[in-house]
């Protein structure tokens, strides 16, 4: 059976391998070659890609990626296409669902909706709930810097807390939309913000995600 993360790896590939090299992406400053270079590296240079979370690993995992950045474009679409080498972690299908899931749709979303007229993407209910559920698991590490309180709530109610305190403002969008919003991509989500004007400022600029 297919897996989610199977299946957004691919999605992903095919939109890096459309797009090429130098299209633009919802990340701030990187082109569709600096996206590829990342997601290579996070599966296949496990002593570097915890950078991404320790500012003290961040120069070393700068430097391997631009050494990867320097691997022709269509060599590392490959490299993720063709799935994490035998002694990564993430070559184990469980470690590649719960990891890779929302890294590989996110990504996917700042290829499609850095590119001008793109069309919104249905996902089914299943998908939408697995998103919804690593959302709920991981909300609090991606609203930590948020400088208001923030709640995340589906349109059937279903409610996740990103940040406590006030003056709170509630986030309404499906899974993938609020997702999105969480990691940061406010100005890209399709939702709706409620809360007195100042605090949903804060919050449409607030440094969301990891």
């Amino acid at each position: 059976m297919t897996t989610h993360a199977k299946r957004e790896r691919l999605l992903l590939a095919d939109l890096l391998e459309s797009a090429g090299p130098e299209a633009p992406t919802l990340c701030a400053g990187w082109t569709t070659y600096d996206l590829a270079a990342h997601v290579v590296v996070r599966e296949r240079r496990q002593d570097a890609a915890g950078g991404i979370l320790f500012k003290p690993l961040q120069n070393r995992l700068e430097r391997v990626q631009a050494e990867f950045r320097r691997r022709p474009y269509e060599e590392l679409v490959q490299l993720l296409r063709s799935g994490p080498p035998r002694f990564s972690p993430f070559a184990l299908k469980q470690v590649d669902e719960a990891a890779n899931v929302v890294e590989f749709y996110v990504h996917a979303e700042d290829v499609r909706r850095a590119r001008p007229g793109y069309t919104p993407r249905e996902l089914d209910a299943v998908f939408s709930d697995t998103l919804w559920q690593r959302l709920e698991r991981g909300a609090r590490m991606m609203g930590r810097k948020s400088p208001v309180g923030l709640v995340l709530r589906r349109p059937d109610g279903q409610t996740a807390v990103a940040r406590r305190g006030g003056p709170v403002v509630t986030v309404t969008g499906e899974p993938a939309e609020l997702l999105l919003f969480a990691t940061g991509r406010q100005d890209a989500a399709k939702v709706e913000l409620e809360g007195d004007d100042d605090a949903v400022a804060q919050a449409r600029t607030a440094p969301l995600g990891i």
